[in-house]
């Protein structure tokens, strides 16, 4: 196993890509009288847009860091054992802070400059939870307010989810609640769970002073801000003299994976050599990068944010009920999704019975209990690293968080209670026929 120091600058893909990202659109619909207002601090729009290769850490941030990161790098060699690997798995594990997962990195950059913008709460939406939970003890460590709108559906499955953000000083609703017009308006018919909850945050913190809705995922800073995983990966790989040929990470929108591949894109690209291979892996019943488009489409149910360009199942498209937890948003960020059209990125997706297997056998042989999102990331590994990779190098997979909260999912998995129901096509279509294309689709990896 190996640590590194705790990181002093994050690193920005942006200097490194082909072109810049594509502009985003008007909404779809014009924000009412009372308005949907971004309270974006100034320093995370600068994050967004400028093409800078560093950015310093605040002193403040890496001090809450240094209280679980480095985090732990380890060659997983009984996992290679189970799987037959012919290369090496090395193992980057984000679980062992009070979120569980890589989400902290972000929410306390978030939260210290929303209070250094006069914010005196923040609003969210979270799926499987870990978001929610991160931004609730980021909150409580730099003194804002905290309200969460989780999906009803995946609170119930994990109670002691909002149990602990609720410790952590935060208000929990379940979604759709009774509290916004958004979730009121819903019928069950448009938009999927994860951007109705977003799209009820959205609304809930524009008619409240000194509120702010922040998202832990998709926007181009809060991938910068994930880029500590890949720093720390890159030192640690170098203090145990190996390398990595291929990158793998889960997808939901996008931050767990930018975290732990773009550092290694941007340094080959700096230095004028070939990037590792990186590959993005999603869930089946959410499978945007694979069987999506790439279109402008609107990031949460509310309709009233500008348009992006993301590969996109369509924002109305009802995801199947899954065990994908966190990777249950029907599009891709579009810093991940313009690398995905220039050809950087490659993607799989994998039903939950093959990622909860992943898991299940990872705990077996390494003695660490993923969540089913890194499980999703360990079947792709495990696929790459048991075929013929030709020069010897090895797979890198995040890990992204732990699963004593998922214990529920692995149940149904013990007693074969779990199936993988293929997305509906003619659903697919008409969820994404009507939205503006951004540009056609490379060649889906087989």
């Amino acid at each position: 196993m190996s640590t590194a120091g705790v990181p002093a600058a994050w690193r920005s893909v942006l200097p490194h890509l082909d072109d810049a990202l594509p502009a985003d659109l008007a909404p779809e619909r014009a924000p009412d009288g009372s308005g949907v207002h971004v309270n974006l601090p100034l320093e995370l729009v600068r994050q967004s847009i400028q093409p800078r290769d560093t950015w310093a850490i605040p002193e403040e941030v890496v001090a809450a860091y240094r209280s679980f990161r480095p985090t732990p790098l380890w060659r997983a060699a009984g996992f290679e054992r189970a799987i037959g690997a012919k290369v090496p798995v090395y193992v980057k594990y984000e679980g062992g802070n009070i979120s569980g997962s890589h989400k902290l990195n972000t929410a306390l950059a978030q939260a210290y400059y929303y209070q250094r913008a006069g914010m005196t709460e923040l609003v969210t939406g979270t799926g499987a939870g870990q978001w929610g939970t991160a931004l609730a003890a980021a909150c409580a460590l730099f003194g804002l307010r905290c309200t969460v709108f989780m999906v009803g559906t995946s609170l119930g499955r994990k109670p002691y989810r909002g149990v602990l953000m609720r410790m952590l000083g935060a208000e929990v609703h379940a979604s759709p609640s009774t509290l916004t017009e958004v979730a009121r308006a819903d019928d069950g018919t448009r938009g999927n769970s994860l951007s109705l909850a977003i799209g009820e945050a959205v609304e809930y913190a524009a008619g409240r002073q000194g509120t702010a809705f922040c998202i832990g995922s998709g926007e181009t800073y809060s991938i910068l801000h994930q880029s500590v995983i890949g720093l720390e990966a890159q030192e640690q790989l170098a203090a145990l003299e190996c390398e990595a040929g291929t990158v793998v990470g889960a997808v939901g929108a996008g931050s767990n994976f930018g975290g732990i591949a773009l550092p290694f894109f941007a340094d080959a690209r700096a230095r004028g050599q070939e990037p590792p291979r990186l590959v993005a892996a999603e869930s089946a019943a959410s499978p945007k990068l694979s069987k999506g488009v790439y279109a402008y489409d609107k990031t949460d149910a509310t309709g009233a944010g500008p348009r992006e360009a993301m590969y996109t199942i369509g924002s109305d498209y009802r995801i199947p009920d899954a065990h994908s937890a966190g990777l249950r948003f029907h599009g891709a960020a579009k810093v991940i999704s313009a690398m995905r059209h220039a050809g950087h990125v490659d993607a799989v997706a994998v039903g939950q019975v093959e990622a909860l297997e992943a898991g299940r056998l990872f705990t077996l042989h390494e003695m660490v209990l993923p969540a089913p999102e890194s499980g999703h990331a360990l079947a792709v590994a495990a696929r790459l690293a048991a075929g013929d990779r030709g020069d010897g190098r090895g797979v890198l997979v995040c890990l992204s968080g732990h699963g004593y909260l998922d214990l529920g999912a692995y149940q149904q998995l013990l007693a074969g209670e779990l199936s993988d129901p293929d997305p509906d096509p003619a659903a697919l279509l008409a969820a994404t026929s009507g939205l503006q294309r951004a540009g056609a689709r490379p060649e889906v990896l087989a």
